[in-house]
């Protein structure tokens, strides 16, 4: 389970870092002009963007990485304070608003991860992330219809966290999962593809021996979890659930990759960057390598498919099992690991740096 852990957090990781440098190039063919014929496939040290100019030492993450750590930590500060874990999740969110503006508040000061430089960079923070942390950091409630993805790429510490010695049931960390994202994104296919997510990760990484049939029908168990968790939202998740049925039957096309990514969307949404997810892990469900080329070599929403391609098939594979030049050059590796490790202990410590 450990490893499992450290697989979801690490691949996510993974697949943001890979896609970061592409997120903004709009077409595939942009992309290979810059990467070569194949795309993108190995993590770039050398990013080109005006922040981070002249690094060349690790490939760096996106606010979604930033957004998955402090989810983890906010988990892990409503334990040790015995709190509510949406209140902490929410919180640590508020904290991570504060990093994005450059203010610091001494009420928001309890997520250890805060505190680090990587983390206080701005990553291309999402614009409704932003605002509607803003409104509840000012005391007012968000306002918008937006079902961005930026709710659905920051969820998986969620269900880890809930399937170590059964802390939550899977309805359960399911439903948290859907409300951890409506605190920004309030259209329904905002939230319920994170419930759908949350769903998916808790059985991977329950199930020792995972397989491709076995995603399979943890997406459709999911769905209909989701039906159960929101009986108001019948058109919602009937949407989500046609889409996810969509990526399962093109994902044993012959057609190629980006084709059949097309069909399903950009990912800039939260139900086209889960079902993109869900295509990449289904088809190359037995090679993590081609599964993490695939998320992100599109032109769309690359760091956020990447990133939850790689949350689903690391709590499938493990840490172990992901190839090693992945996560030889991974900027806040080591953070990531001490916070999966943390997530498997159920308490939060302060990594000595």
């Amino acid at each position: 389970m450990q490893d499992k852990i450290r697989g979801s957090l690490i691949g996510g990781a993974i697949g943001d870092a890979l896609g970061y440098p592409v997120e903004f190039i709009s077409s595939f063919n942009g992309i290979q002009a810059q990467y070569g014929k194949r795309g993108i496939t190995r993590l770039d040290t050398n990013q080109h963007w005006a922040e981070e100019k002249g690094q060349k030492d690790k490939a760096v993450v996106s606010d979604d990485t930033q957004m998955t750590l402090f989810t983890a930590n906010g988990i892990l500060n409503a334990k040790r304070h015995n709190i509510d874990l949406k209140k902490g999740i929410c919180l640590a969110y508020i904290e991570w608003y504060l990093t994005q503006t450059g203010n610091k508040s001494k009420k928001y000061n309890d997520c250890w991860i805060g505190r680090l430089p990587e983390l206080n960079k701005r990553r291309a923070p999402g614009i409704t992330c932003m605002t509607s942390l803003g409104d509840i950091f000012s005391g007012n409630e968000p306002i918008n219809n937006s079902k961005g993805c930026g709710g659905v790429m920051r969820i998986a510490p969620i269900p880890l966290y809930a399937t170590v010695d059964n802390r939550m049931d899977i309805l359960e960390a399911d439903k948290l999962a859907g409300d951890a994202a409506e605190l920004t994104h309030l259209n329904p296919l905002g939230f319920i593809p994170a419930a759908l997510m949350s769903h998916i990760i808790y059985r991977l990484a329950l199930d020792e021996h995972p397989t491709r049939d076995a995603l399979i029908m943890n997406i459709r168990d999911g769905i209909q979890a989701a039906e159960t968790i929101y009986p108001n939202l019948h058109d919602d998740v009937k949407c989500m659930g046609e889409l996810s049925e969509k990526a399962i039957t093109l994902a044993s096309n012959s057609s190629s990759d980006l084709d059949n990514i097309m069909i399903l969307g950009e990912g800039w949404t939260g139900d086209e960057a889960l079902a993109i997810a869900l295509f990449c892990a289904i088809r190359h469900f037995d090679n993590y390598e081609e599964a993490m080329i695939a998320s992100v070599n599109h032109g769309g929403d690359s760091d956020s498919t990447g990133a939850v391609t790689g949350n689903i098939l690391g709590a499938a594979v493990g840490y172990d099992a992901i190839p090693q030049f992945f996560k030889d050059d991974l900027e806040l590796h080591d953070v990531i690991l001490h916070m999966a490790d943390d997530l498997y202990r159920g308490e939060v410590t302060e990594m000595q740096m």
